[in-house]
This record gives C-alpha cells, structure tokens and sequence, in this order.
C-alpha cells in the first residue's frame, strides 16, 4: 500500500481542523484536532484502496515513493532574471544556488555551497 501525504490546518469558518490528502485532491475530513482529521481521512482512503484494489483498480502513486530527478525548469521575467542573478553575485554564489535558498525560504550557509 503507498505512504500517501497528509496535511491538516486549522479551519476559522468551521472552527475544526481540515485534512486533506495531496495524492487524492478534492478529499476532506474534519476533526477537533490534526490527528483526529487525518486518522477519519486515513480510514477513508485505506477503505477506498481496498475497494479499488478489489475491482483492478492501480492505486495513485505516492508523492513520497516517486523519484525525483532534483531537475526542474522555471520562466521569470528578463528583470526578475536580472535582480536574482544580481542577488547571487552579491551574496558570492551561482544563480542556482541562490534560487534554491530563496525557494527553500532560508539563506544561503557555507553547508549549501559545498
């Protein structure tokens, strides 16, 4: 059975915590507490895997169990290109690098550069 991806956050308009799985998109529970939540929405999925793997039915593919190249492309405008690529040579790293820090929503360390 794959590991799917859970998240819970708390929900001001019913007053109770909404989880959702991330490989099944338009599922929700809600509960008094995160863990409450995600265990009714856990039961639910379990349940909806054993009634798809009883008819032939492939279950989705984990975010977690997928491989990942550590590849990927991004379009920015010619100005923001400029302001990172100044950004980077001001804090003496390569644009890639920079835009990791930046994406990863830290600053760069001597570690990242190594």
């Amino acid at each position: 059975m794959p590991s799917y991806t859970y998240r819970a956050e708390w929900s001001p308009q019913y007053g109770e915590y909404e989880a959702r799985c991330l490989e099944f998109s338009g599922w929700l529970k809600r509960g008094p507490t995160a863990a409450q939540a995600i265990e009714t929405l856990e039961r639910e999925i379990t349940d909806e895997m054993a009634d798809r793997i009883a008819n032939g039915l492939k279950p989705p593919p984990s975010l977690t169990d997928r491989h990942y190249s550590g590849t990927f492309v991004v379009r920015a405008s010619p100005d923001l290109h400029g302001r990172l690529s100044a950004e980077a040579a001001e804090q003496g790293v390569s644009l890639n690098q920079w835009a990791i820090t930046k994406l990863a929503g830290r600053l760069p360390s001597l570690d990242d550069l190594f």
